[in-house]
């Protein structure tokens, strides 16, 4: 079975007409209930902008040029004139469809476009690369917006673009899979389970529409696909901490360093950063420690990547490591410039990988105690501090210790004591809005809006002004860094 085009772009100029978040569940249900179950999985990946889940880091890789030139070619118009509109717009997809409005596109035949013919196009243009690939995604893309009823044009070129921006969070498609495909709200929970442990909607989404509810019941971990990872809750207080560990527990160093999930299996080592990027081509020492200090031929470890100072043996600010991240040059001196050691931290399953891993400076398990004390935490807190870590993570060692993917609960308790006069810890904070600069700012952004993400009720909360610790470069490039982000209305969440 297939499935026209327009009628998922249907759906889309919908939400973006509203700012109702129950409405836009409403209008994903509608959508799912009519998706033939042989392509829910791409539709759903449309429908986050994308075609594959992240993890893969697979990217359709068109540029704004590349879009220009293709739109120039469909609408036989200079790409001056399409620059211009897209100036004015403030988006190509805009552009797209105002400059395509009323006009017979170059090469529309009488069959409309599909869902599966969007979806393979776009897949041919991401996999295209080497010499002739800049031509071919051209011709491609040419073709693809050529067939386009001028609102389907604008949705292409937004996908292509990576910049679809609907505003349909992944919990918000995991209620509408519930209401459309299975029990409704109950059935939320178990779908949540099935995500967050293969992090990708698109498969949860087929398996539910080809084989039901029960299939999701069975989903288990699997090495390759990674887990979206456990969080922990804060306290400062360390009798309060053993309070909610019923007496007992294991305290741990928090490491300075990269969170690590590690994939081994007897035919490669995948690794992946706590936002389940690939980093396994960026860290090619910690692959081949992995590979020859685990015995075990399928296993899927946490830990943390530490930057250690090559002469001392000391441990290093987790500025350094992150230096690495991204380098796709230069490897090997990056390597002996920053080396690093992986502390792996999994306490119920210590005697296990005890047996497994064969221990030495760049590869151990994270020091721990059990500590029944407020006092022993105490102690241990200031040893963690003096040996350069950032405080300590106590964990459960009761029957609920269990790895709980993509949760936050009191299982885990980041402990990290007012020794400084800074915030207690770092926090992650989006930027959802700015300030036009005056003075010397004027012309750029003074400050930036941002928020916190409130898991509870899926939205991002308002949090502060950020405007110092700019330098006059930096923030000249922010308008352009936050132009493919900007909206004319109020986001949904």
């Amino acid at each position: 079975m297939t499935m026209l085009y327009s009628r998922i772009v249907e759906t889309y100029q919908k939400i973006e007409a509203t700012t109702k978040r129950l409405e836009i569940t409403k209008l994903l249900v509608d959508l799912l209930k009519e998706t033939p179950s042989e392509i829910i999985d791409k539709v759903v990946y449309l429908t986050q902008g994308k075609l594959y889940p992240d993890y893969l880091g697979i990217e359709i890789g068109i540029a704004e040029k590349l879009a220009i030139k293709a739109l120039a070619i469909v609408t036989a118009a200079k790409e001056s004139r399409i620059a211009d509109e897209y100036r004015r717009r403030g988006d190509l997809g805009d552009a797209a469809e105002a400059l395509l409005a009323g006009k017979t596109q170059v090469g529309l035949r009488n069959e409309r476009l599909t869902v599966e013919e969007v979806y393979g196009v776009l897949d041919r243009i991401a996999e295209s690369s080497g010499p002739g690939s800049v031509e071919s995604k051209i011709r491609q893309l040419t073709l693809l917006v050529g067939k386009a009823s001028s609102m389907e044009a604008k949705y292409v070129v937004r996908t292509a673009l990576g910049r679809l921006r609907l505003g349909v969070a992944d919990m918000t498609l995991l209620d509408a899979l519930a209401h459309a495909l299975a029990e409704g709200k109950e059935s939320k929970p178990v779908l949540e389970q099935a995500y967050n442990r293969s992090s990708d909607l698109g498969f949860v989404a087929k398996a539910l529409a080809s084989d039901g509810i029960d299939a999701i019941k069975s989903f288990k971990v699997t090495v390759g696909r990674p887990i979206r990872p456990m969080l922990a809750e804060r306290l400062s207080d360390p009798q309060e901490i053993l309070e909610k560990m019923n007496g007992s527990a294991a305290a741990e160093y928090k490491y300075d360093g990269l969170r690590i999930q590690a994939h081994l299996s007897s035919r490669k080592v995948t690794l992946f950063s706590r936002r389940l990027e690939n980093i396994t081509d960026q860290f090619p020492d910690l692959h081949t420690l992995l590979k020859e200090g685990i015995s075990d031929d399928e296993i899927i470890l946490e830990g943390e990547a530490v930057p250690v100072d090559p002469s001392t043996g000391e441990l290093l600010p987790f500025q350094l490591v992150s230096q690495r991240r991204g380098r796709k040059y230069e490897l090997e001196k990056t390597i002996q410039e920053i080396p690093v050691a992986l502390f792996i931290e999994l306490p119920r399953r210590r005697e296990a990988l005890e047996k497994i891993i064969r221990r030495s400076e760049k590869l151990d398990l994270s020091r721990q105690i059990i500590v029944n004390k407020p006092e022993q935490l105490d102690d241990f807190m200031q040893q963690a501090v003096a040996d350069g870590c950032e405080g300590l993570m106590i964990k459960s060692i009761g029957p609920d210790s269990i790895y709980k993917a993509g949760a936050r609960g009191w299982g885990w308790i980041k402990y990290k004591r007012e020794y400084k006069s800074e915030m207690q810890d770092a926090v992650d904070l989006v930027v959802v809005g700015a300030f036009a600069g005056r003075g010397r700012r004027g012309g750029t952004y003074g400050a930036l809006l941002l928020a916190a993400y409130d898991g509870k009720d899926d939205v991002f909360r308002t949090a502060c002004k950020c405007g110092s610790g700019f330098k006059d470069e930096d923030l000249a490039k922010l308008p352009d860094i936050l132009e493919k982000f900007k909206i004319s209305h109020r986001h949904p969440r």
